[in-house]
């Protein structure tokens, strides 16, 4: 018999064996997954960006399908895609999608060149992370924005930036999905997501500085100092807090009334996207009323003349 003929037959045999035992086996251990998933993360904008707390679009769909057999989607919120996104997953699961608050990041932090001063210069690899690890950076306040742009570089949206002028992190709202990632990403804890407020309106302080109101003097002009200002203008409300040196205000009881921006002697806390505010009428000084001349009362004294008594002699003879 023909070798390559009985090597062509034994090959065949070897595959179809093969192709048998994996057939076999992918019918024994195989994982039905809900179609739902497909469907619901055809809907989502693949960013993969982390913001909903799952590992990518396919575990955030999971998420979705397995709360929908709790009758809620409550807990679950695609920042990029919004609240639209949300109503079409809610439509294919057979829910209703709660209204959720969007948010938007923010940069707590204004210390720029000009007001918080430089010690030292570092010579290093260009990440905040680093930086932080080798110490407080090239500034004196180990709390404030280092600038080296790790935030920026893993916003998908390019919604984040560093200005190159201040060394500060900006945000454009325009862009922000509030998808949080610039947020886990600052080793410093200075970025924050809040809600988008009103007309893009909101109150916040832009400060991290935690050190007691001397030592944060010296590290930043513009620092919180924790005087308590803001927190008594705010005692109506309750909308600020204070803690360890720091104040904090709390979007959801701020009715942004502005009144501790003004009460801020360090300018540490910005209102954003307010109309600007109208110049205050300047009062005439009062003019001092003149004196009232003192009346000077004259006491005349009025001597009255006893009138002449007519005295008669009488002569006795």
């Amino acid at each position: 018999m023909n070798v390559i003929l009985i090597a062509v037959i034994v090959l065949g045999v070897v595959g179809l064996v093969s192709a048998l035992v994996l057939f076999l086996a992918s019918k024994k251990f195989a994982v039905w997954e809900d179609p739902r998933i497909k469907q619901v993360s055809d809907f989502l904008p693949q960013a993969n960006c982390g913001g909903c707390g799952y590992p990518g679009c396919s575990g955030f769909a999971s998420a979705c399908v397995k709360a929908a057999e709790g009758g809620s989607l409550s807990d679950l919120n695609c920042a990029p895609g919004g609240q639209a996104v949300m109503e079409q997953i809610a439509g294919i699961l057979g829910l209703q999608a709660s209204a959720a608050a969007p948010k938007v990041a923010v940069v707590r932090c204004q210390g720029t060149c000009d007001v918080r001063p430089h010690g030292v210069e570092f010579d290093g690899a260009h990440s905040c992370k680093v930086q932080n690890m080798t110490g407080m950076g090239e500034t004196l306040c180990q709390y404030g924005c280092l600038g080296e742009g790790d935030c920026a570089s893993v916003c998908l949206f390019g919604a984040i930036t560093v200005n190159p002028a201040t060394r500060i992190a900006e945000v454009d709202e325009s862009k922000c999905t509030g998808c949080g990632a610039c947020a886990k990403t600052c080793p410093r804890g200075i970025i924050e997501l809040i809600p988008q407020g009103p007309k893009n309106r909101k109150v916040v302080v832009l400060c991290n500085n935690k050190d007691k109101g001397a030592l944060a003097t010296k590290e930043c002009k513009v620092s919180c100092i924790g005087c308590g200002k803001c927190v008594k203008v705010c005692e109506k409300f309750e909308a600020i807090t204070l803690g360890t040196n720091l104040a904090h205000i709390d979007p959801d009881k701020c009715k942004m009334c502005r009144k501790c921006e003004e009460a801020c002697p360090r300018g540490a806390i910005k209102a954003f996207n307010f109309p600007p505010r109208k110049p205050k009428a300047e009062v005439p000084a009062a003019e001092a009323p003149k004196p009232t001349p003192k009346l000077e009362v004259v006491k005349e004294t009025v001597q009255s003349e006893a009138p002449p008594t007519n005295k008669v002699e009488t002569t006795k003879e």
